[in-house]
C-alpha cells in the first residue's frame, strides 16, 4: 500500500501540471469560453488522479503477482469480497460524479443566462452558407454574409435553417448550437477579445459541408456602429434569395 501510494502521488504530481500546460483550447474570445475552459480544467484535475490510481493498481498487481519460474500453475486461493472496500469504491465515484455534473450544470446554465442590454443577431443557415441579419427597432434590417460583433456586448443568436440541420460554431467562443429546420434555437455569447475568427458548420449537411464557412469580426463598439451605419437597410440577401418554400418555412419557425 505504501509503495502504491508513493507511486500515485508522484504520478499525480507529474501528470496534473502536464495536463494543465497542454494547450487544449483555441484563443479565449468570449465570457462563455472562460467558463468552459475552467470547467474542462476542473475535469482534468479530477480525472488525472483516477487514471493514476487505476494504472498504479494494475501495474503494481502485474509486477507483484506475476507468475515466476517454479511457481505452481494453479489459481490462487479464493477470497471473500471486502465489504468496506466495495462501499468506498461505490460511494466515492457516485459523490464525485454528482459533484462534477452539478458543477457542469451550473456553468452551462450560467452561459445561457440572459444579460442586460443584449443585441439580437439572426443567423440563417442553408446549404452551404451562413447569413447574418441585424434587426433595427424601426423595422429595418441589415443583412450580411460576414458576422460583425461589438466587443463586450452580450449577443443573442437566433438560429434558423432553410433546409437541413446545420451547426453554428465559433471555436474561440467555445459555444456551438444546431440550426434545425422548423424551429428557432437560441445561443448567447459575450465577445471579449477584438479579432477575426472563423465561423464553421460542424454538422454534416451535404457534399459542400467542408466549405460552409464564414468569418466573425469582433470590433470596438464605435467601429461596429460605423460598419452598421454604412450597410444598406433591407437589402437583398447577400447569398441569394431562398426558394419561396424555404422562406415560408423559416418565417413559420420564427412565428
Amino acid at each position: 500500500m505504501v509503495q502504491m501510494l508513493v507511486f500515485g502521488i508522484i504520478g499525480c504530481a507529474i501528470l496534473i501540471p502536464i495536463a494543465l500546460l497542454i494547450p487544449w483550447f483555441p484563443t479565449k474570445a468570449s465570457r462563455q469560453a472562460g467558463n468552459i475552459h475552467t470547467l474542462y480544467y476542473v475535469l482534468l484535475i479530477a480525472s488525472v488522479p483516477i487514471f493514476v490510481l487505476v494504472e498504479t493498481v494494475v501495474l503494481y498487481s502485474v509486477w507483484k503477482f506475476r507468475w515466476r519460474p517454479g511457481d505452481p500453475r494453479v489459481d490462487g486461493p479464493p477470497i471473500h469480497g471486502n465489504t468496506r472496500l466495495e462501499v468506498v469504491w461505490t460511494v466515492f465515484p457516485a459523490v464525485l460524479l454528482i459533484s462534477l455534473c452539478s458543477y457542469a450544470y451550473t456553468v452551462l446554465r450560467s452561459n445561457e443566462d440572459s444579460q442586460k442590454g443584449e443585441m439580437t443577431v439572426n443567423v440563417t443557415a442553408r446549404q452551404f452558407a451562413f447569413e447574418f441579419t441585424y434587426p433595427h427597432a424601426d423595422g429595418k434590417t441589415v443583412v450580411s454574409s460576414a458576422l460583425y460583433l461589438p466587443n463586450n456586448k452580450p449577443i443573442v443568436f437566433k438560429l434558423r435553417s432553410y433546409d437541413v440541420i446545420h451547426s453554428f460554431f465559433v471555436p474561440e467562443f467555445s459555444e456551438k448550437l444546431d440550426a434545425v429546420p422548423g424551429i428557432v434555437t437560441t445561443l448567447r455569447v459575450t465577445p471579449t477579445r477584438i479579432g477575426t475568427y472563423p465561423v464553421e458548420c460542424t454538422e454534416l449537411c451535404g457534399p459542400g459541408h467542408a466549405f460552409m464557412r464564414s468569418t466573425v469580426h469582433v470590433v470596438s463598439p464605435a467601429v461596429f456602429q460605423t460598419w452598421l451605419a454604412a450597410q444598406p437597410a433591407n437589402a437583398p440577401p447577400p447569398i441569394g434569395t431562398p426558394p419561396p418554400k424555404a422562406a415560408a418555412y423559416a418565417k413559420g419557425a420564427s412565428s
